[in-house]
């Protein structure tokens, strides 16, 4: 961490943001890190001597728990698959665990097992194993789900954002915001006009037809979650040490979402999504894979929004609809704190 940083944890080491890549590369892979974790990728790929494995671990503390289009199991699924997904593996099986605050309604904790199962069938992924902790009242809030990973990458996949290139074409599966404005407004009490739920889903089957479409021609996809788009693709950016140049008009928000922003006072690019994804393919794989996302139902609103450019290492750009040009910055805190 940073010496300016104070010396305890805050909000904002858990946004995905500027703080949280501080806390990544300044504490733990101060101490944990090797050449297979210091890629920071969605999923560690594993050269193993029977093929190539994808392993991964997210948890999960979104408040409330239950929101319009999901849950917080249901998102713990669809979280972990998209995390494998995102660097071309086929999901095998997951693992589950639980800190049960003392006290928790089991009728809560029965309906969100029961949307995990649900979740997990429906996606064709089992979970095999898991592990339940209960501490005392006051030591936790409710309920918080742990759910890791493993996949097979088939051979001559390699995904990341090493491999992006300038000139490279920006893809996006649809429109963004939806699952951070659902959670904060019910979070807040407020009915806003419009059918505002979450996105959460599966990308495993996009991520599938996308690969399939342009064999060796997609050299990243990465699931815009905390932090949104923006911080997505800074990251792309910077660890590609290429820049990035995006459309505002071609970015696609809904007019309940945009509604939602404006009375809020939050930026679109840095809400969450957790069922869309932001692909990076070469230009003449570009059309290809744009014509597979929208084959799918999870990509059917796909659209391009930019490319990747030679200017400085990091920088993302964004043109407006007015004609103007603005600096898409790296998020710098967490407005929206516990929304996965």
């Amino acid at each position: 961490m940073k010496r300016d940083t104070p010396g305890r944890i805050l909000l904002d080491h858990g946004s995905g943001g500027l703080a949280a890549r501080e806390l990544v590369r300044g504490l733990f892979l101060r101490h944990l890190g090797n050449p297979l974790l210091d890629e920071l990728e969605d999923s560690a790929v594993l050269d193993l001597a029977g093929g190539r494995l994808a392993f991964t671990t997210d948890g999960y503390v979104v408040d409330p728990l239950f929101f319009p289009g999901g849950d917080i199991g249901a998102l713990a699924i669809h979280g972990t698959i998209n995390d494998l997904a995102m660097r071309g593996a086929a999901p095998a099986a997951l693992s589950a665990a639980f800190v049960l605050e003392e006290g928790l309604e089991t009728a809560v904790l029965d309906r969100v097992a029961a949307s995990m199962g649900a979740a997990a069938a429906a996606a064709g992924v089992p979970v095999v194993t898991g592990d339940t902790k209960v501490v005392p009242r006051g030591a936790a809030d409710r309920l918080f789900v742990t759910t890791a990973g493993v996949g097979v990458v088939p051979a001559g996949v390699r995904l990341g954002a090493a491999c992006i290139r300038p000139g490279d074409r920006i893809l996006l599966s649809g429109t963004i915001g939806d699952h951070g404005v659902t959670v904060l407004t019910r979070r807040a009490g407020l009915a806003l006009e419009g059918d505002l739920r979450s996105d959460t889903r599966p990308l495993h089957r996009l991520a599938a037809a996308v690969l399939a479409a342009a064999p060796g021609g997609v050299h990243a996809m990465r699931d815009p979650t905390r932090g949104g788009l923006a911080e997505t693709l800074c990251e792309l950016a910077e660890r590609a040490g290429a820049a990035m140049e995006i459309e505002e008009a071609a970015v696609p928000v809904r007019p309940a979402v945009r509604a939602a922003c404006e009375l809020l006072g939050l930026d679109p690019l840095y809400l969450a999504n957790e069922g869309k994804c932001v692909v990076v393919a070469e230009p003449g794989a570009a059309e290809a894979v744009l014509a597979a996302m929208r084959a799918t139902a999870e990509g059917r609103g796909a659209v391009a929004i930019g490319r990747v450019t030679e200017g400085p290492p990091g920088r993302v750009e964004m043109r407006t609809a007015v004609g103007g040009r603005r600096i898409v910055p790296p998020l710098a805190g967490d407005p929206l704190p516990r929304i996965c």
